[in-house]
């Protein structure tokens, strides 16, 4: 299957915002070694590609709630069938079809941006001043000299971590300074990464379901560290669009969790406000937990401390005053006097 479509369609929405920063007035030359419309064209068609992906995203969110909600069940039916796993693999998936929840929801956004990335990836791999099929994919001549001798900090958006001296030599660009900069963004790459999977879970928690449990571990900590060997093989405009594209899942997660808590956090922001009365309620049958008690502890109902009793009480727990079966009488101590002295 060809993918010129989406080269086609990479190439279009890279060249629109360039056009509208050159229209604004952001110069063609370089500042501070960057030149800033080639690197603001791939942060924005990040934010193009997110904004029409926003809906899977709000159903990835939707998914990851029924997941939730299935836990108590799926958890059931691994105690049910413990050790029979083809028959708990059968039960689950019979569980998610009636339920309709889809466990590889989670994964659908990441999937659909595999295509757009791979799609920069070849665009911004063809940046060469010996390429001769300048004007592929809609672009002018003009266009692709300018974008092929862009730049970030003086190192070529085209260049990567692992560049050959020759590669390197025919973007005009220093060796040091192309390892510097990739290599920081390489970096700065895995540990957006790393915290995108990480405030998922954190605000989520871990799956009760293997399977889910299996898929969480490898986005948290397989995706980084495999990035630490494939993102020196990027061009630092590839790699520019997966931090943006980090930075922009960072922002997201936590406006749609903010929005739409998961079931567990919304339980307990309602039950926060009566939290301090159900401690004191507990409290009260398990006796004193501190010595010095909140003023709310009193009321109606008796919740006065258990282990303090009024002097002249009428109630009295007999089976706790009872001696032991088998055990010694115990006598008086000296001086006490009867109860009830018998009249002489």
């Amino acid at each position: 299957m060809s993918l010129d479509w989406i080269y086609y369609a990479i190439s279009w929405i890279l060249l629109r915002w360039h056009g509208l920063w050159e229209a604004i007035g952001i110069p063609e030359t370089p500042v501070l070694g960057t030149n800033w419309a080639w690197v603001l064209a791939i942060v924005f068609l990040v934010v193009t590609l997110r904004i029409i992906l926003f809906p899977v995203f709000v159903k990835q969110i939707k998914s990851q709630r029924a997941m939730q909600a299935l836990q108590p069940k799926v958890k059931l039916l691994q105690e049910k069938h413990k050790g029979d796993r083809e028959t708990l693999q059968k039960e689950m998936m019979e569980l998610y079809k009636v339920e309709k929840a889809n466990p590889l929801m989670g994964c659908l956004p990441m999937f659909l941006q595999i295509p757009v990335f791979l799609g920069l990836f070849h665009v911004l791999r063809r940046l060469s001043p010996t390429n001769t099929q300048k004007t592929l994919y809609g672009w002018t001549v003009e266009q692709f000299d300018s974008a092929t001798h862009a730049s970030l900090f003086t190192a070529p958006l085209a260049s990567k971590f692992r560049s050959t001296t020759e590669e390197l030599a025919l973007l005009g660009a220093n060796g040091t300074a192309v390892k510097i900069v990739a290599g920081i963004l390489v970096l700065i790459m895995m540990a957006t990464t790393y915290l995108t999977s990480r405030q998922m879970i954190l605000k989520t928690g871990w799956a009760e379901d293997p399977q889910q449990k299996m898929i969480q571990r490898l986005m948290l900590y397989g995706i980084p560290v495999s990035l630490l060997i494939s993102g020196s093989l990027f061009p630092i405009g590839v790699v520019i669009y997966w931090v943006t594209n980090n930075l922009f899942s960072l922002a997201q997660q936590q406006w749609v969790l903010r929005k739409f808590p998961p079931p567990q956090m919304a339980k307990k922001a309602a039950s926060t406000s009566g939290q301090s009365g159900s401690t004191s309620a507990r409290s009260a049958g398990k006796g004193p937990q501190n010595p010095v008690q909140s003023g709310r502890t009193g009321g109606l109902f008796g919740r006065k401390r258990a282990a303090e009793p009024e002097p002249n009480s009428p109630v009295v727990d007999t089976k706790a005053l009872a001696p032991k079966p088998g055990a010694k009488p115990v006598n008086p101590k000296k001086g006490a006097r009867p109860a009830n002295k018998p009249q002489g």
